[in-house]
């Protein structure tokens, strides 16, 4: 027996590209929720605060209000933030990025790690009042 095919019979792909664009939107979608995925910080107000320039290679250090240390979006502790600044050049920016909530305590011992480092270009973060 012998099947007869007319020309316009055949596979309709147009609900599978409705299916495939779909999810590449979601996909798409969720991708950039992923890629903001950093720390909350409620930063302190200042008056003097200034946009940092950002040409400049920086590495970012943030306390959390629970006193959470984090690099680069990284949790770490302060034995190893002080192991990963003795490998930073001199000259790379430190951004301390501190919640308003977090203890001063914090704070000040990151500050004293980069002095004992000799590590003296860094910027304190801070929002415009």
């Amino acid at each position: 027996m012998r099947s007869k095919l007319r020309r316009g019979d055949g596979l309709n792909i147009v609900p599978f590209i409705d299916v495939m664009l779909v999810l590449l939107a979601l996909v798409l979608s969720v991708s950039t929720f992923i890629a903001e995925g950093k720390i909350k910080v409620n930063l302190p107000s200042a008056s003097s605060a200034q946009k940092a320039s950002p040409e400049e290679k920086k590495v970012t250090i943030v306390v959390d209000k629970n006193d959470g240390i984090f690099i680069d979006d990284k949790p770490k502790s302060v034995e190893e933030l002080r192991a990963f600044i003795q490998t930073l050049d001199p000259k790379t920016l430190v951004d301390l990025r501190s919640d308003k909530d977090s203890k001063f305590g914090t704070f000040i011992e990151i500050i004293d790690i980069l002095k004992d480092l000799n590590h003296e270009n860094f910027s304190i973060s801070t929002e415009k009042k």
